[in-house]
């Protein structure tokens, strides 16, 4: 039997550490499995380090095997990024599933995904209040609580939910379980248990964040080579101007794209622009997404060719997960990487991805990073 988890690490701290401790005692053991998103997140933000100290972190956590969710499945909407993560694990034979939920009710998280999946009322109601201009959440949020009475709002149990939805409707046979999360997500202010939002903020005011994280952590935070966001905010402005038709990129629905055009010159910050054209109905995270999709040029035609795991690639393991690698392997019906491959579009689109995430810094030693063979570590 082995444990899977899904995790950004953006950063790392010590909720993640928790949930580790967590999962090891309550699966003493185990082999534990990440998916682990690469260097841009699903909230279309910039992954503060790279995905290899980012794997180097998890190894030193006591992870045993780390592999990547590529990019067309880590940058969009919750349930294509659940799809590609829980495929991936069901694809690697785990058993089970753990992760964090703010209301450690796995009974309710699974009545509403099997509501969502089965009611013929929830598309109808669904379809009904995003006509009306509620965003997706917030849709999807109303549709449950007029069949249920049951409301869910927070991050984590909307996407316990879809991680479920994708369970049932694929018929896999791994098993979910939740863990309580310890932090408020919408708390700012720093504590030991803190949310990843306030540790970024903290970060990019140059805060001390020591208490928020373990100890083998704080050294790859080295404040010089952090990535943040606004600074590839010139690279997506040339972009932006110097397109034809901005409507060909991944979720740039019509309206947006003469909507942009419009406003870009007004504009000097990713949050300046994402102010300019978010509302009701098109949330931040949202609008964040459909910039990096621009920034990185992954087009709607792309998407609909990347829409299922194709490989598994590797980013690091310990001795424990090679030996379960090693184990599994054989019964693995898509090929296992360990490095970059030529003629493979996925894999084009994850070298492109890094090529611009090392811009900013001129780190272009993580281009020859991806044709490293990672099953030598």
């Amino acid at each position: 039997m082995a444990i899977g988890i899904i995790a950004e690490y953006n950063p790392f701290h010590n909720g993640h550490f928790y949930h580790l401790k967590q999962i090891k005692k309550m699966y003493p053991n185990e082999e534990i499995v990440l998916v682990l998103n690469g260097n841009f997140t699903q909230r279309g933000d910039v992954s503060l380090i790279d995905k290899w100290k980012k794997t180097t972190i998890a190894k030193e956590a006591g992870i045993d095997l780390i592999v990547e969710l590529p990019f067309p499945f880590a940058t969009q909407s919750a349930d294509f990024f659940s799809y590609g993560a829980i495929t991936i694990l069901e694809k690697l034979k785990v058993d089970k599933f753990v992760f964090g939920s703010e209301s450690d009710d796995i009974d309710t998280l699974t009545t509403i995904a099997k509501i969502q999946v089965n009611n013929e009322y929830f598309d109808k109601l669904f379809k009904l209040y995003s006509k009306f201009g509620e965003n997706y959440p917030t849709a999807i949020s109303k549709a449950i609580y007029d069949l249920t009475g049951k409301q869910i709002n927070t991050p984590n149990d909307l996407l316990g939910v879809s991680y479920i939805k994708t369970i049932i409707k694929n018929n896999y046979k791994i098993k979910p379980v939740v863990i309580k999360r310890k932090n408020n997500y919408h708390n700012n202010s720093l504590d030991e248990i803190t949310s990843s939002t306030a540790i970024r903020k903290a970060l990019k005011e140059k805060k001390d964040i020591t208490m928020s994280i373990p100890s083998f952590v704080n050294e790859s935070l080295n404040k010089e080579k952090l990535h943040f966001i606004d600074e590839y905010f010139n690279l997506l402005k040339y972009k932006i101007i110097i397109t034809k038709d901005l409507s060909i990129y991944q979720t740039v629905d019509e309206g947006l794209d003469s909507l942009l055009k419009k406003v870009i010159s007004k504009c000097s910050s990713y949050d300046e622009l994402i102010e300019m054209v978010k509302s009701k109905r098109y949330t931040y995270n949202k609008i964040s997404r459909m910039l990096l999709h621009i920034l990185i040029g992954f087009t709607k035609e792309e998407a609909n060719r990347m829409r299922e795991i194709s490989y598994i690639r590797i980013l690091g393991f310990n001795e424990v997960g090679q030996k379960y690698l090693n184990k599994v392997k054989k019964e693995v019906e898509v090929p296992i990487l360990s490095k970059f491959e030529k003629n493979n579009e996925m894999l084009d689109l994850e070298l492109k991805s890094t090529i611009i995430y090392s811009i900013p810094k001129g780190e272009v030693s993580l281009i020859s990073e991806e044709y490293r063979n990672h099953l030598k570590n």
